[in-house]
């Protein structure tokens, strides 16, 4: 009987412990948790940013950032935003080039969210549409009256390896 309630006593005080420590590493975590509909909604983001810019709505591809957002740490704010679809288009063969996301990570942060997304370019005015570029993208997203944002995006682009 002594044994058993020997028993109770260390099973009852691991699992405070347990409690304690999962507790302690929480309040130490100022990123508050993600529900499952913040999930969706910004997987929806990433594909609406890609959809939006290969149409050519740079009205619609800003709007998917913050009033203060900033691409690739050159385009700031919402009309520097616009400027660069129009400039992507007209400029840099944008028309012809689709965004493919895949490899989606999203991780709660203090006042939102992280996302990081690899990126290709496929050119699609080839015969048959290949690949030009590939990326990553770093994100910090914001959720807003509006829904989930970019507020910082930074591209990274592939490097080839260096020959040995």
């Amino acid at each position: 009987m002594r044994s058993r309630i020997l028993s109770i006593v260390v099973f009852a005080m691991v699992v405070t412990g347990m409690a304690a420590l999962v507790q302690g590493q929480s309040a130490g975590n100022s990123a508050a948790a993600l529900s499952t509909q913040d999930y969706i909604d910004i997987q929806q983001l990433y594909a609406r940013y890609a959809m939006l810019i290969d149409s050519g709505d740079a009205e619609g591809w800003a709007n998917t950032f913050t009033p203060d957002g900033v691409f690739n740490n050159s385009s700031r704010g919402h009309d520097a935003l616009v400027q660069f679809v129009h400039d992507w288009r007209a400029k840099r063969r944008g028309a012809s080039l689709r965004h493919w996301n895949s490899n989606l990570v999203i991780t709660p942060a203090a006042g939102g969210a992280n996302g990081s997304v690899y990126m290709q370019l496929l050119d699609i005015s080839l015969p048959q549409p290949a690949a030009t570029a590939s990326y990553r993208y770093e994100d910090a997203l914001v959720k807003t009256a509006g829904g989930w944002r970019f507020r910082p995006r930074v591209l990274h682009r592939d490097a080839a390896p260096k020959a040995q």
